[in-house]
């Protein structure tokens, strides 16, 4: 009853009640700019998990509805004469926004200049040669597919293994199927032990989270390995008895890397340790080391550019040569739709977070239900909600945690997107890659096999990694 009241008496003097802090915020959970702001975010979602019907990027309405949410939030502001109140929130999130999207683009620019340099056809190539059966096709692209989504993105390898498995099984739908179930889980698994393998990582690591044990520095994610691999390997044990044991019908030829393939692998290794170093013995932000490591690239592609043939490579008829190298054409090849996604949601949930939602949030499933029990929770909404809007609004509720239940969300949030083949991009992109054959309601029959693996990484992390608790 005194809740009712409260929010009663919410809706009729918003003007009234002030959330904590020196900045005199207006609470506006109950005016009419909160219920518009959050309609706004729900319409414009339903918009984004439709965009398989639809065809409309998901970016499109998020960034609209992040517009209209923050210019509402300073009109009533404005209206009630409560200045520069906004305009630092707002740019408090803009800058957020602006270190992940740097580290973002350089980390997606060197894995095109690697796909440009042949290193994933050369990869999937060979493993067509090498003649394995459906079942052995079935674990190395699984297993390959959880140790690349530690460095790469897990949309990217998704693709590429996915690539692999749509050209030795294209006869054989089972394996097709039961193939991108697998990889759309060790995809999102083995990004979540590394902040280079998904964005929710890359988040708590970049928002240096730090609890009453200290801070969450890049090796500290490397506790969720063994939890991680376990998602990966228990329905992919269970799913393996029903891979046929035959073997695909041969064919294709050796695809080789281009020259400076290599070179190009090493460079982002070097990148991935400065960036490191740079934040764990400078105590500089990650994006500055992934920067220079950019500009590292620039050089070598500089240098590739100046030797290829022999040739002055100012001609553009040359751009073409298996040689040439622009590093500009790698930059734009960016996945721009899921950074102007991003922006989307980090100003979309800032907004909803400034108005009051997030706190009230927190409150109710942290202080409610526990620590452990809503971050389990957490995890099975990103298997509906898309993971990214889910752990920024976790980051943005700084509730009072433990290491140990930080890296726990992380690892949910990453992980339980596999739930549902809609919950993470790598599902999504598998479903458009094998369109007819992988689809909602085929992942949805192995939903109670992976939510056994979803369990056992949970409880692996609670047993292995008590005393971070």
């Amino acid at each position: 009853m005194h809740r009712f009241i409260l929010t009663l008496a919410l809706l009729c003097m918003p003007l009234m009640a002030y959330a904590s802090g020196t900045d005199a915020r207006l609470v506006l959970t109950g005016n009419w700019v909160g219920i518009a702001a959050i309609t706004l975010f729900f319409v414009a979602y339903l918009a984004v998990m439709a965009e398989e019907f639809s065809h409309l990027r998901k970016s499109k309405p998020v960034m609209l509805a992040a517009g209209l949410i923050w210019a509402m939030i300073a009109g009533y502001y404005q209206f009630h004469d409560v200045p520069h109140v906004v305009e630092a929130a707002l740019r408090h999130n803009l800058e957020e926004y602006a270190e992940l999207m740097l580290f973002l683009i350089v980390a997606m620019t060197y894995i095109n200049a690697m796909s440009e340099r042949n290193v994933f056809e050369a990869l999937r190539s060979w493993l067509i040669l090498r003649g394995f059966s459906y079942r052995t096709l079935f674990w190395v692209t699984g297993i390959l597919a959880f140790f690349i989504s530690s460095i790469a993105d897990n949309l990217t390898t998704a693709l590429l293994m996915g690539a692999v498995v749509m050209a030795v099984g294209k006869h054989n739908q089972r394996f097709v199927v039961l193939g991108c179930i697998n990889l759309v889980i060790a995809a999102n698994a083995g990004g979540a032990f590394s902040p280079f393998g998904d964005i929710t990582t890359l988040m708590v690591w970049q928002k240096n989270i730090v609890a009453s044990n200290g801070p969450i520095g890049f090796w500290t994610f490397f506790y969720l390995f063994i939890p991680a691999l376990i998602n990966f390997l228990v329905p992919a044990v269970i799913m393996s008895f029903f891979v046929p044991e035959s073997k695909p019908e041969g064919g294709g030829k050796r695809i080789g890397m281009k020259r400076g393939a290599l070179s190009i692998i090493a460079l982002f290794l070097s990148t991935i340790a400065l960036a490191v170093t740079y934040h764990s013995m400078l105590g500089l932000p990650p994006v500055i080391g992934m920067l220079t490591g950019l500009a590292l690239l620039k050089f070598f592609g500089y240098y590739l550019k100046i030797t290829a043939g022999g040739r002055a490579q100012n001609n553009a008829a040359e751009i073409g040569s298996p040689d040439a190298f622009d590093i500009y054409r790698e930059v734009a090849r960016s996945e721009w739709d899921t950074l102007f996604f991003f922006y989307g949601v980090v100003m979309c949930v800032g907004g909803l977070g400034f108005i009051g939602y997030l706190s009230m949030l927190s409150e109710a499933i942290y202080g409610g239900w526990g620590a452990t029990n809503a971050n389990i929770a957490i995890g099975v909404i990103s298997a509906v909600v898309d993971n990214i809007p889910v752990m920024f609004a976790v980051l943005t509720m700084q509730p009072d945690m433990s290491i140990g239940q930080w890296l726990l969300v992380t690892m949910t949030a990453g992980v339980g997107g596999s739930l549902l083949s809609i919950g993470s991009a790598a599902g999504v992109a598998l479903m458009g890659q094998a369109r007819g054959t992988y689809t909602f309601f085929a992942h949805l029959k192995w939903t109670p096999v992976i939510a056994l693996g979803y369990a056992a990484s949970i409880a692996t992390h609670l047993l292995l990694n008590h005393a971070l608790f």
